[in-house]
């Protein structure tokens, strides 16, 4: 009995319906948002932001949490550089099936290595890929804690922690770049504004 393999006995069904037709139906153009940065530099605060913004304007997004992730599609999956790898990659995969379907997919993820996240890039035709950094100073993110992670880490208790014992790389050409002002933390407001501003004016935000 022959062994079926995945390399040569698989094959991509079309259907009529295409992305297109899904765009004009919600008068949007999918897109994936990927936000990147340390833990607690805001990325859910934005993210969730973000889609309430689109939301307010009749436009339908969906975000992937990284954290939400891990309850279910990638539950499997450690903090390993090969499991961070993976986690990545099918988060990639899943967000390009959303902006196939003609939606504004908002990925929130530490997402630490450069490499992956270029991945998910290539994943997407026609520079569909947002990538927006939030660029916030170690200092702040361990002041902030939300989840009491870097405490831990500092304590020795978790291994591999992006800042303290494991390396993030910052994106050397992101769309979006989201900072400090002055010292001054923006809003979540402002971080939403913008972004949508960004999707705005590349056309987005209508078909």
């Amino acid at each position: 009995m022959a062994t079926l393999s995945n390399a040569t006995n698989i094959f991509w069904q079309d259907c009529q319906l295409g992305k297109p037709e899904r765009q004009k139906l919600l008068n949007q153009k999918g897109c994936v948002v990927w936000i990147t940065g340390l833990s607690g530099s805001g990325k859910s605060t934005l993210a969730c932001s973000l889609s309430s913004e689109l939301h307010s304007r009749g436009k339908l997004s969906y975000i992937l949490d990284g954290d939400n992730l891990r309850h279910g599609l990638n539950k499997d999956l450690g903090f390993k550089a090969e499991d961070r790898t993976e986690n990545i990659r099918r988060t990639g995969e899943v967000a390009k099936l959303f902006a196939d379907a003609g939606l504004i997919c908002v990925a929130s993820l530490i997402s630490p290595y450069r490499r992956d996240r270029d991945t998910c890039r290539a994943m997407l035709p026609d520079s569909n890929f947002i990538e927006v950094y939030m660029n916030m100073p170690l200092s702040l993110c361990e002041a902030r804690d939300p989840k009491g992670l870097y405490k831990l880490a500092r304590a020795g208790k978790i291994k591999g922690f992006t800042g303290i014992d494991d390396p993030y790389e910052p994106p050397l050409n992101c769309e979006i770049e989201i900072k400090e002002d002055s010292g001054v933390c923006p809003t979540p407001y402002v971080m939403a504004g913008k972004v949508v501003s960004y999707l705005e004016e590349k056309g987005y935000l209508e078909c």
